[in-house]
């Protein structure tokens, strides 16, 4: 495993142009990004989309972006979640497109974690959607989301990550939430 530091430097090569940097970080934070991807779609049996496709989803977003830029690792992370999140959505919005006649229903909850995984399904766009209202609003939020339900961090994982307190961000988290769900109540 590379440490804080090899990262750093690397993504600051990559940041410069380095294509073979950005492999190497891609490569070494694999497993990380795996983890992540597991935890997320966990229970979601009969789907094509698995963690591995995840994973190589959004390593394709992540490189096929030249603007793409990573200041560190929290960068980076909050990078990958975001890439996940429109792989997800983009295979929801794929899989009820097939369904067609379907009925959207509404969605009334947010679960505190996801530790189920995420529903690959109508409520997934209903909550991308109220994500991108989050983001135009506070994107501090929004990311803490993305980490969240894309990431599949903790609080206290996120606080590391960010470099802030674990109590901001439960803080920053209670408030998206209450957010999302007053946007997905109005939708």
């Amino acid at each position: 495993m590379a440490s804080t530091t090899e990262i750093t430097l690397l993504l600051d090569a990559a940041r410069d142009g380095d294509r073979v940097a950005l492999d190497r970080v891609l490569s070494t934070l694999y497993q990380e990004l795996h983890a992540m991807a597991r935890r997320q779609l966990a229970g979601q049996h009969g789907h094509t989309l698995d963690a591995t496709a995840l994973v190589h989803e959004a390593y394709l977003k992540l490189i096929g972006r030249r603007e793409a830029q990573f200041d560190d690792r929290a960068h980076f992370f909050a990078y990958a979640a975001s890439a996940m999140r429109s792989v997800v959505v983009d295979y929801a919005r794929q899989r009820l497109a097939q369904k067609r006649g379907g009925d959207l229903h509404r969605v009334t909850d947010l679960p505190e974690d996801v530790e189920g995984g995420l529903r690959l399904d109508e409520e997934m766009l209903g909550l991308d959607t109220a994500l991108t209202r989050l983001a135009a609003v506070d994107q501090k939020l929004a990311q803490v989301v993305e980490l969240r339900y894309f990431a599949g961090l903790s609080e206290l994982e996120i606080a590391a990550l960010l470099k802030r307190s674990e109590r901001s961000i439960r803080r920053d988290w209670q408030k998206a939430r209450l957010f999302l769900l007053a946007s997905l109540k109005d939708d």
